[in-house]
């Protein structure tokens, strides 16, 4: 009952998602050709407040548990599982004081009305999966950008989305690359669970009435050997998935 109904409201929240991108998509290139990076990232910030205003159409919640003050004076690396699309909007407005910036596969660089925008020229890596040395030097130019100006990144270590909310085993060579080079970094990492429920009966339609929870670990500093402190925050974001599908 509930996928029958999902279909006339699905349609109405494309429709909503899709005018949404493409207005803000010359909204962000006037304010950063204008304006400037402050600008920019202001309506990058608003954009995804309005996305998850149209997940609501959806019955989508959201609950963002936080309970650290994290400094905004330090650069953050920010670590969690991935679950569908639906993880990014959340994280870059509840995390927009740190200045979000994703690792990103290379092919959502363009196309997109809006996020493409925001990958090219919000400050974000777009790394080619196939060129290995391309996807290092990226790497290191996001973890010297987040040192520099004390901004985050947010990386997820799964390199690809669970659809079932299983997380899936970390490849750390990524994140290894952004401690070496942002390292007075703080590892903030988050769990997520349900956004994999907005995807439970594929592409269309959306499933409906998902509550997706974050919740915020506390931050560790660099330090020690790199793959111990890494299995350490994988264990961490782990044990804070409690809802899948098996």
């Amino acid at each position: 009952m509930q996928k029958l109904l999902s279909y006339p409201i699905t349609i109405i929240y494309f429709i909503c998602f899709g005018l949404t991108l493409v207005i803000f998509h010359p909204v962000q290139w006037v304010c950063l050709n204008v304006f400037g990076y402050k600008a920019h990232k202001g309506s990058v910030s608003i954009l995804n407040w309005f996305l998850m205003r149209c997940t609501n159409l959806l019955g989508t919640r959201y609950h963002f548990e936080n309970a650290h003050a994290l400094p905004t004076d330090k650069p953050l690396i920010i670590v969690t599982n991935h679950q569908s699309m639906y993880d990014i909007p959340p994280i870059i407005w509840y995390m927009r004081k740190h200045h979000p910036k994703f690792v990103s596969k290379i092919e959502l660089g363009k196309g997109i009305p809006s996020v493409s925008y925001n990958l090219r020229h919000g400050g974000s890596a777009l790394i080619n999966r196939k060129d290995p040395k391309q996807s290092i030097e990226a790497l290191q130019q996001l973890g010297q950008y987040i040192e520099q100006h004390n901004r985050s990144a947010v990386i997820f270590p799964e390199g690809t989305r669970s659809r079932t909310g299983v997380p899936k085993p970390f490849r750390t060579t990524g994140l290894k690359v952004l401690m070496k080079h942002a390292p007075s970094a703080l590892i903030v990492p988050i769990s997520i669970n349900n956004s994999w429920k907005m995807l439970r009966f594929g592409q269309f339609p959306m499933g409906l009435g998902a509550c997706i929870k974050f919740k915020v670990h506390p931050p560790l500093a660099i330090q020690g050997d790199a793959e111990q402190q890494i299995a350490q925050v994988e264990k961490k974001i782990k044990n804070g998935i409690t809802e899948v599908r098996l």
